[in-house]
């Protein structure tokens, strides 16, 4: 037997010629010029040699696909059966390259099919070959197709026709379904059908354990079978006899709505499941024009598009959620009858599924998650990088070759941290600037401009902290104008400082430290809190007005750690804390990420408890409140130490609450 195979290196190809391998005969691959490599792979991964597996160079674009005359003599009279595969199988293409693979490739197959007197042609078609039709669409159906505006649906649809009308020689056509990964092994090509929304459900997964119920969308029906399952009906179908001229739906008899679908692939990812799912169909009694004028205005298309980008879903695809067809595969049930080819079901292999996506296909594999993919030779401006989680963090983004720009009141710390950053390697800039000094604020980034033509990267870091009740305030109003001024005006002032060279290069990212106290409500820390919760709220504000320019915010709700500023209140040397070290991971993970806000768990527990029951939460933190006395430094007695060790119940608390300010 003697074989011709057009796609053999592609998805569906060559699982169909490991099945013909399986059988007597020699299989003659067409392979582009510079595809010959991929080819070889194809080769050795099936273990066949040059004698049964044999590349023929040719191209789609080209009249009886660039065939040499030699081997169209060598094939002439010898080819049994003509599978032609190739095509391009994307929604998203556009509908030039589409016309080109898929219309007029078939037509030169159909060519070279005739040229060398093929027993039979076998052209893979498509369920897209129906385009939108509503209701069942049957085997023997081919001119009843409707809504075939996509390029994709299109194209297939009339490179099919051209087979039905045009080819004077035997024929038969194949639909398979929405193809999928390998049953057996998980093994998929690229990110297509379902893949699509894998990244939601992994999202998902990431922010709610897998019990939480969700609310998610229904639609149309998703034919998917797998790929082995498809080549395997197509071998067996192409060798039975007295089936010239049919067509053959290799889809799913029984197939699933979205939403159920998704749930599967839920559970094989141990992830959240749609508990109730709204129906898409239900939008439909809106008049098409509002529909269609509602997202056409720009905030709802922003929106939109930012959405699918984060989830890597084209828009195109939305479109097919209301899928409206049914495929009858009564032909293909007869023609498999009694060869033990069954369909397996979705959800017996689903997590071989989910396991190749998650190994090998996720888009988040081929990010770059290095801290120096983001900072190498790009000016990053830490202040407070004397001491602390500052000096901390200037280490690690000076290790990643960015040019660190550190800043502080003392000269002497600021030459200490950047002896030992150039000791291990990095870049350093030290500037000596007073943060609550709006004219030094003002020298220093004007400085930074002159110097470095603009910044990439702010971390306001530096800050002070005041633990004192209010009861103990009211003669310290000073207090609450010294904290506001560093926290919040300092960094505002940089922060605005820095924008408009940000602005005008469309790039940038500004990380603010703040507090878990912003999200706990804090006692005894009304003054700090409110410095970093100011400029918590002018983040959120600020970041509405500069998405579309590239500019990003970040705010770290940062737990307590181990500082100098903590060092005068002793219980802090019994409750948890962070070292500075790992307080500068979770800002090399707000750069490398760039999430909106990094937060503890704990720390959204509390803030969402006291949106929910703020009177019970309150309850909560006053008694906590009661249960630690203010320093001896806040009542006036600096220098005598505390009078008393934390109790056992002070570092029970301390312990549960890990992170938070008492």
């Amino acid at each position: 037997m003697t074989y011709f195979v057009t796609g053999a290196t592609g998805f569906i190809g060559r699982h169909l010629v490991a099945n013909l391998l399986k059988r007597k005969g020699t299989i003659y691959c067409l392979v582009r010029k510079g595809s010959s490599d991929k080819f070889e792979q194809l080769r050795e991964s099936l273990g066949a040699d040059d004698k049964r597996l044999i590349a023929v160079t040719g191209d789609l674009a080209k009249p009886k696909l660039g065939v040499a005359p030699a081997m169209l003599k060598t094939l002439t009279g010898k080819v049994q059966h003509f599978f032609h595969l190739a095509a391009l199988y994307d929604l998203s293409a556009d509908a030039e390259s589409q016309h080109v693979a898929n219309m007029d490739g078939t037509r030169h197959a159909m060519q070279l099919g005739e040229a060398v007197k093929a027993g039979v042609f076998h052209h893979t078609s498509s369920i897209a070959a129906a385009g939108l039709y509503p209701g069942v669409f049957r085997e023997d159906m081919f001119d009843e197709a409707e809504e075939l505006d996509n390029p994709y649906f299109r194209t297939k649809h009339d490179s099919e026709g051209l087979v039905r009308n045009e080819y004077p020689r035997p024929w038969r056509v194949y639909r398979p379904g929405i193809v999928i990964g390998n049953s057996t092994s998980g093994e998929m090509d690229k990110i297509d059908g379902p893949y699509y929304f894998f990244r939601l459900i992994k999202k998902l997964r990431q922010a709610l354990p897998p019990w939480v119920p969700t609310v998610g969308l229904e639609g149309g029906r998703l034919n998917l079978v797998p790929v082995d399952w498809v080549a395997a009906a197509m071998d067996h179908i192409a060798h039975k006899p007295a089936l010239d001229g049919h067509t053959f739906h290799l889809t799913d008899p029984a197939p699933r709505r979205i939403g159920e679908v998704l749930n599967i692939f839920a559970r094989a990812g141990h992830a959240p499941q749609m508990t109730m799912r709204l129906d898409a169909r239900m939008f439909a009694f809106i008049p098409g024009g509002i529909r269609t004028a509602l997202s056409s205005l720009p905030p709802i298309k922003r929106l939109t598009t930012v959405i699918l980008r984060d989830f890597g879903i084209p828009r195109e695809v939305m479109k097919f959620i209301n899928y409206p067809t049914r495929f009858d595969c009564r032909e293909t049930e007869r023609a498999l009858k009694g060869s033990k080819i069954k369909l397996p079901k979705l959800e017996d292999y689903a997590w071989r599924i989910w396991d190749y996506w998650e190994r090998h296909l996720d888009p988040d594999l081929f990010i770059d998650h290095s801290l120096s993919g983001k900072v190498k030779n790009r000016v990053v401006v830490v202040t407070g990088g004397s001491s602390g989680i500052g000096k901390a963090v200037a280490l690690k983004i000076a290790a990643a070759g960015a040019k660190v720009v550190i800043c502080a009141r003392g000269e002497e710390e600021l030459a200490v941290a950047k002896k030992e950053i150039e000791a291990a390697g990095g870049s350093c800039f030290t500037y000596i600037v007073d943060l609550s000094d709006l004219a030094s604020c003002d020298a220093f980034v004007k400085q930074v401009v002159a110097d470095h033509g603009g910044v990439d990267v702010l971390v306001n870091n530096a800050g002070r902290s005041i633990r004192r009740s209010i009861a103990l305030s009211f003669d310290r109003f000073h207090d609450f104008e010294r904290t506001m001024q560093l926290n919040y005006f300092g960094a505002l002032r940089l922060i605005m400082g820095f924008l408009p060279s940000m602005s005008e290069r469309r790039r940038g990212h500004i990380v603010n430290i703040s507090s878990i106290g912003v999200l706990t409500n804090a006692p005894r820390f009304s003054a700090y809190v409110a410095s970093k919760a100011a400029l918590d709220a002018f983040s959120r504000c600020a970041q509405a007005e500069y998405s579309d320019l590239g500019i990003h915010f970040t705010t770290i709700n940062m737990p307590l750690v181990k500082t100098p500023m903590i060092a005068p209140t002793k219980m802090y040397d019994h409750v948890p804390t962070l070292s500075p070290e790992e307080a500068a991971d979770l800002v090399v993970e707000a750069i490398v990420e760039r999430p909106v806000r990094i937060a503890t768990r704990l720390g959204i527990f509390a803030s969402i408890l006291y949106s929910l029951a703020p009177r019970a939460y309150e309850i909560i933190m006053n008694s906590a409140f009661r249960l630690f006395p203010d320093s001896a430094a806040a009542k006036g007695m600096a220098g005598r130490g505390e009078l008393e060790q934390p109790t056992n119940e002070q570092i029970a608390v301390a312990a549960l609450m890990r992170g938070v300010h008492w």
